[in-house]
């Protein structure tokens, strides 16, 4: 089982390079059938593809669950897998993906070096974007106010406050605190911010600590300003909080920039500024995670499908499509021009924001986490026999799984 960290992508990067390729220069005949997350990055990339096969894309917030047995069996029900830095993890485990360095070395010259997924030295994926978690706020508000963007959590706290005495908001924040893994992506990224570490040697836990209390405690303060019901917001229920005129700062995935700010279904189209995710520490780095999302290729397929799957979807992450589409995503693609939806995951790459610490021990610890943690916030327990209770569920999980 893979419990070691993936190879860190270089994402302080240089964006802008000069590129051009062809949007496709070969058709494959054979159909390939690809399974990724759905949203708006996905649907355009895979819609790309379909210029270059008969592609059959299947977008669905669920393939996390469904990726692991669809491509265990033989053949594998899906040529591609769109993953990220945490849903790779089960795949390299269960050995249904295969390595692609022949791939790379015939057809991927316009890769660049961060683009290319490492584990044990060998290409095991290709990025195609970068995600983050950052601040998004309510630049309207915050001038009439006279509020700078917050660059911390106490600063957060108190321009909520502020907002909430002007009686403009009852409830100006809002967070991915849907129980479950929205809520450990949470914990994980406050602690992470407070100079935890989650494991100590043999993969036992080690959060019942100093900063695993600061952590729950951060987390309860913001939910002071939140509507009562926060416990089920998640990503798509943040971005609508922002958009309905119901919340005026949220750290939101880099993903959902753009549709907070669309004038299409926005009430506050053109009011909205995006930063670095707050430090959880005064002048620390970004409380936050850097995400990778991209591409994979199933094991259980033959040679040939293999390879048309990888030029299918090489196809698809030009310089042309992600300058089309650079409102869209933080494309890791050579020749992308940055915009401002990107300002707030280039701001958390350019301070110092960590990647996100993939591997088997951690997802089973985000899984406690996220189980477990609500019960301190909604006033059930301690913060330190919460965190025992974590350490506990985790314990469980990891004999179970053979990681102790």
């Amino acid at each position: 089982m893979l419990n070691k960290k993936l190879s860190a992508i270089a994402l302080a990067l240089s964006l802008i390079a000069p590129a051009a390729y062809a949007n496709c220069d070969f058709k494959s005949q054979i159909e390939v059938k690809s399974l990724s997350a759905s949203f708006q990055a996905w649907k355009i990339v895979t819609d790309e593809m379909k210029k270059c096969s008969k592609v059959r894309a299947e977008l669905d917030n669920e393939f996390r669950i469904k990726q692991p047995a669809a491509l265990a069996t033989n053949p594998s029900l899906y040529h591609i897998a769109g993953v990220a830095t945490e849903t790779l993890v089960p795949l390299l485990n269960e050995q249904t993906i295969r390595p692609l360095d022949d791939l790379v070395e015939k057809y991927g010259q316009q890769l660049q070096p961060n683009q290319l997924i490492k584990v044990d030295g060998q290409i095991m994926a290709i990025a195609m974007m970068i995600n983050s978690q950052h601040l998004v706020y309510r630049k309207d508000i915050l001038e009439q106010l006279n509020i700078a963007p917050p660059t911390s959590y106490d600063e957060v706290l108190a321009a909520a406050e502020k907002i909430r005495e002007a009686g403009i908001m009852r409830y100006p924040l809002s967070g991915t605190f849907q129980t479950g893994w929205n809520l450990g992506m949470e914990f994980t990224n406050m602690y992470l911010g407070f100079g935890g570490s989650f494991f100590e040697g043999d993969n036992q836990p080690s959060i019942n600590n100093e900063a695993g209390i600061k952590t729950l405690e951060m987390l309860k303060a913001m939910t002071e300003y939140m509507e009562p019901e926060y416990l089920i917001a998640d990503s798509t229920h943040v971005q609508k909080q922002i958009q309905q005129n119901k919340s005026a700062m949220a750290n939101l995935w880099g993903s959902r920039a753009s549709a907070v700010d669309d004038e299409k279904e926005s009430q506050v189209s053109g009011k909205v500024g995006f930063a670095a995710a707050p430090s959880a520490i005064q002048g620390g780095k970004p409380a936050s995670t850097l995400w990778w999302d991209g591409f994979t290729i199933a094991s259980n397929i033959s040679d040939e499908e293999a390879e048309a799957a990888f030029r299918v979807a090489l196809s698809s992450i030009t310089p042309d499509m992600a300058n089309d589409n650079k409102d869209v995503a933080t494309w890791l693609i050579k020749g992308f021009e940055p915009g401002k939806y990107s300002q707030g995951a280039i701001a958390n790459a350019m301070s110092g924001t960590p990647a996100y610490p993939a591997s088997s021990s951690m997802g089973m610890m985000q899984a406690a986490l996220g189980t477990t943690i609500s019960d301190y916030l909604v006033g059930g327990t301690s913060a330190s026999a919460t965190l025992a209770e974590v350490e506990s569920k985790y314990l469980a999980s990891a004999k179970e799984q053979g990681l102790l």
